[in-house]
């Protein structure tokens, strides 16, 4: 480019004539002075963790509503009785509600008022492996 009129490619340099093309390189983002989509988006807030766990909330008063006094509280039950929808996710038991019944329950976690109302009805609280993040 720019070697002489004889060379096929001289005066303008292939790039035409006049304009912002002509004189100079155009941004990638520029949009002819429309608002860039950059600026028309608003903006992102935050991040999201790459092992951020998602566990499913189960309170104390649907454990209360669901299973008789005695009985074991796993996860396996829970996804038998639907509280959870898939084999995977971790349960977390949250200490919503009032609870009396003696129960032995297993989860992924427990709230610190959950763990406090279980073993103050007389039952036992068990902690599974950590849940696996993704």
């Amino acid at each position: 480019m720019g070697r002489g009129d004889g060379s096929g490619r001289g005066s303008t340099s292939g790039r035409g004539n006049k304009g912002q093309k002509a004189r100079s390189k155009v941004h990638p983002l520029f949009e002819g002075g429309q608002l860039p989509l950059i600026k028309r988006l608003p903006y992102m807030r935050g991040f999201t963790p790459l092992n951020r766990v998602e566990y499913v909330p189960v309170n104390l008063a649907q454990l209360e509503a669901l299973f008789e006094a005695g009985s074991d509280v796993t996860p396996q039950v829970l996804l038998e009785r639907r509280v959870s929808r898939r084999k995977q996710d971790p349960i977390k038991i949250l200490g919503e509600g009032d609870f009396s019944k003696k129960l032995n329950v297993s989860a992924h976690a427990f709230s610190k008022s959950a763990r406090e109302k279980i073993e103050k009805a007389g039952g036992t609280v068990t902690v599974i492996g950590a849940a696996k993040g993704g």
